[in-house]
């Protein structure tokens, strides 16, 4: 694809998401981050289309509006340390470590979490460390956490994650059955936590102790 093409492309895209994504910071932040260099070259012609693409091993890069949504849902401030379940292609972290201190991300899938480190390193985010996923959910080592987002799937919200947030920490994660969820913001308080509702969509499983079984 010809770069004009691929900058006309990228234009159209946020220009989309400035409508319906209020946090500004969080479109800024996606503007600096070249989402193609997450994808097959194959794929270039489509990186700024707003659909979730395909990276293998049944995985898929997130939709960016979803991917956005779910980004400003945390309400970062730039100090964090944010804890993200399902790295992927890297992309999502990318984008966070644009806008937190520190991102600690976790993948199933060992080659997934290869690649996308040597991509993230490559592009020169060094504050991100990128870890294969055990059976326990997250990354209890790093704990506590300011925001944890999970780009995929669980059955009901994990209490071991609401455990390693901090007090007034932001968890952003799809609930519901394997093929329809409910994105949800659950915000970890004193003695409880409060849920917010943020609409539908439709992730991969979420494995791991608290969650799905293969």
């Amino acid at each position: 694809m010809k770069a004009v093409d691929l900058e006309r492309a990228r234009a159209v895209l946020f220009k989309s998401l400035d409508h319906v994504i209020a946090d500004k910071r969080v479109i800024e932040a996606m503007k600096r981050v070249p989402r193609e260099a997450f994808l097959s070259r194959h794929q270039y012609h489509v990186a700024y289309d707003d659909i979730p693409l395909t990276i293998g091993y049944g995985q898929t890069i997130s939709q960016p509006f979803i991917v956005a949504l779910m980004v400003q849902a945390l309400e970062l401030k730039g100090d964090e340390e944010v804890l993200e379940l399902g790295t992927g292609s890297g992309y999502e972290a990318a984008i966070l470590a644009e806008m937190a201190q520190k991102v600690i991300t976790v993948e199933c899938i060992p080659e997934l979490a290869q690649s996308a480190k040597a991509v993230l390193r490559k592009l020169g985010y060094s504050s991100i460390d990128v870890h294969t996923a055990g059976r326990t959910l997250g990354w209890p080592e790093g704990a506590p956490y300011g925001a944890i987002i999970v780009s995929a799937a669980a059955p009901a919200v994990p209490q071991v994650l609401l455990e390693q947030l901090i007090r007034n920490g932001r968890l952003v994660i799809p609930v519901g059955s394997r093929w329809q969820q409910e994105l949800l913001k659950v915000t970890r308080l004193r003695k409880e936590s409060r849920t917010e509702r943020l609409g539908g969509c439709c992730f991969v499983p979420l494995i791991g102790e608290g969650a799905w079984d293969k």
